[in-house]
């Protein structure tokens, strides 16, 4: 089991936008005692997502953040209360009334930007539309439940892929 102090994270204020890739896309260092996890944004497919992110980082409001769960299928599935089963593992500042959230964003589905969850993929967490604010996945392996029209969540709009 991965606990909470085993992988605290810093994302590096100073590798967002100031880190560039070939692909002009921002991108952001998180660094984590179990090795580090570059992530590149898309900026232009999903702009209220990354803009989200990175108001998070360059306020530096991610500071002590945690991934804070492993979400899994199989002999170790620790989501038996859903009937659709995805792969991700959870970060952020994981509680509601932290002190560092900002107000939620609008909802960039799927269909909008052309991302969809697919291994590696970097995910807004939400309850309802427009709910996302600072907790997010990565997928592990494809997650097409995450996607417009996946039954992960009942109102069928997905989740915010940005990275």
């Amino acid at each position: 089991m991965i606990g909470r102090r085993s992988i605290l994270f810093i994302v590096l204020l100073c590798a967002v936008a100031m880190v560039g890739c070939s692909s002009g896309n921002p991108q952001v260092l998180i660094k984590t005692e179990m090795g580090n996890i570059r992530i590149e944004l898309y900026e232009r497919e999903a702009p209220i997502t990354v803009g989200n992110f990175l108001r998070y980082v360059n306020e530096g409001r991610f500071k002590g953040s945690t991934f804070y769960r492993v979400v899994r299928t199989g002999p170790k599935d620790n989501q038996p209360d859903n009937k659709v089963k995805i792969q991700v593992l959870q970060g952020g500042l994981q509680y509601d009334d932290h002190p560092q959230k900002l107000p939620p964003i609008a909802h960039e589905t799927t269909v909008m930007t052309g991302l969809t969850h697919k291994n590696g993929t970097l995910s807004m967490a939400r309850y309802g539309a427009g709910t996302a604010d600072f907790d997010f996945s990565i997928c592990i392996g494809d997650q097409p439940e995450l996607d417009v029209g996946g039954n992960r969540n009942p109102d069928g709009v997905g989740f915010a892929a940005f990275g």
